[in-house]
């Protein structure tokens, strides 16, 4: 019985098949004009989405600065008052910032 009800149902799918096989070609266009069509209006939809006021308020907060440990200055501090050199060292690149050292 089960096997009567597989060969009536591959009979009918042949004959919607070959019914369908004398418009595939506009079958074929329409499918292709629906997946352009959903793909332009999802661009579309994208290009005018307009950003939330947390995405604006995250992005435009303003940049938190470098924090410098007190201990490297007092390090820093201790070696120019220490040594001639390093002291002639600082003087030097704080006139002259962009110069290149040797």
């Amino acid at each position: 019985m089960k096997n009567n009800q597989i060969t009536k149902l591959v009979e009918s799918t042949q004959s919607l098949l070959t019914k369908l096989s004398h418009i595939k070609l506009l079958i074929f266009v329409l499918l292709v004009v629906g997946v352009y069509g959903y793909v332009i209006l999802t661009i579309s939809s994208l290009t005018n989405a307009q950003p939330s006021e947390e995405q604006i308020t995250e992005l435009s907060s303003p940049l938190k600065s470098a924090k410098i440990d007190d201990k490297l200055i007092k390090q820093l501090q201790q070696l120019q008052d220490n040594s001639v050199s390093v002291k002639a060292l600082f003087n030097e690149a704080r006139s002259n910032p962009f110069q290149e050292t040797e």
